[in-house]
């Protein structure tokens, strides 16, 4: 099977898809056969991607997610893949100085939406006996950073969320992974402190930020039958920061 093929037949949402690396996925597995749908509380960068089915969602709204996966059942009657994808890292303060309505609005999403999603999902693929799930966590999911408290204290939680997943899920054949980007090039990170992305482009062996099409592909594999024996796992994408 070639990789142009394999997703074709298959029924994936994409969370946080209307730019950066969610938008690089969605258009990865549209690319490849899948009929996305993407979720996303913005407009699409693009009017133009063939194959994606656009939506709001809020990722912390329970209901939101009930109302979209009875939307695709109705329409196709199975979801193969879900990429927990939406997150913001919203405040930079540390643990004593992050405003509390910063901390649950950040918890909300990353930690929060990504619990919901697979909640919401997982009935479905635990009914039809198979299913992938990725969830984009962070490098700053496995180490620590100074600040970002909520940040890492939710992507930390995703890494873990992950594991315990895989390990209910993989006798019924739900493969749960997650991906750990580093600095990749999207419009959030584009909006931070420029002298933060210089000091961690100066830490990375690689010695550049990453593209959202790198992470994609990483996500693409995960999400493929080419990783059919791979289940709570975490992909590091970071040009080898984690490394050193």
């Amino acid at each position: 099977m070639n990789a142009g093929q394999r997703f074709d037949g298959k029924v994936a949402i994409v969370t946080g898809a209307a730019a950066g690396i969610g938008h690089a996925t969605a258009t990865r597995l549209a690319n490849e056969g899948a009929t996305v749908y993407g979720a996303d509380i913005a407009k699409p960068e693009s009017d133009s991607d063939g194959g994606i089915q656009w939506r709001n969602l809020d990722v912390a709204d329970e209901g939101g997610w009930k109302a979209l996966v009875d939307e695709v059942l109705q329409a196709h009657g199975r979801i193969d893949v879900l990429v927990n994808n939406a997150g913001l890292v919203g405040s930079y303060e540390s643990i004593t100085d992050i405003d509390i309505a910063d901390w649950h609005r950040i918890i909300g999403v990353n930690q929060t939406g990504v619990f919901l999603g697979m909640r919401t999902v997982a009935p479905s693929m635990l009914s039809q006996g198979h299913g992938a799930i990725v969830n984009v966590s962070s490098i700053w999911g496995l180490v620590g950073a100074p600040g970002v408290a909520a940040y890492q204290a939710s992507k930390g939680a995703v890494t873990l969320m992950t594991k315990n997943a895989s390990a209910t899920w993989a006798a019924q054949g739900i493969r749960v992974n997650s991906v750990h980007p580093g600095l990749i090039t999207t419009p959030m990170t584009d909006r931070q402190d420029q002298a933060i992305s210089a000091e961690l482009v100066a830490k990375t062996p690689m010695g550049r930020p990453g593209r959202a099409e790198e992470v994609a592909d990483a996500i693409a594999y995960l999400a493929s039958d080419g990783a059919s024996y791979i289940t709570g796992a975490q992909l590091v994408v970071d040009g080898g920061f984690t490394n050193v």
